[in-house]
């Protein structure tokens, strides 16, 4: 998650779950640039989620188009989801998709009602 969308509530109930997440602020990230969120991401075979639209897509195709990867981007919306319904997208898509499926895919949670 990167700082967007770092939400100790919104972490610590997908941790319940079972997922393995982290945030930009627990790995050190907070001011770094999106691009360098992603690519950390990326090292460590993460995807990331955020609230950038506008940067994450724009990053999502100049990665591809300079033929790198990345391990998969999920795009949210603050304005319109609850913790809990972000939650339980979240837990969707993940229960849909393997890491390996999301390999360089963009990804909306609100595709995922």
């Amino acid at each position: 998650m990167d700082e967007d969308t770092d939400a100790y509530a919104l972490l610590s109930a997908l941790r319940h779950r079972g997922l393995d997440v982290t945030s930009s602020g627990e790995q050190g990230l907070w001011q770094c640039t999106d691009r360098e969120q992603l690519q950390w991401a990326t090292k460590e075979g993460r995807s990331i989620y955020s609230y950038n639209v506008s940067d994450f897509c724009r990053l999502h195709s100049a990665t591809l188009q300079q033929g790198r990867h990345h391990v998969g981007i999920i795009i949210g919306d603050q304005q319109t989801t609850s913790i809990g319904e972000e939650m339980r997208r979240l837990l969707k898509l993940s229960e849909a998709r393997n890491a390996e499926e999301m390999k360089d895919r963009l990804e909306f949670l609100n595709n995922w009602r």
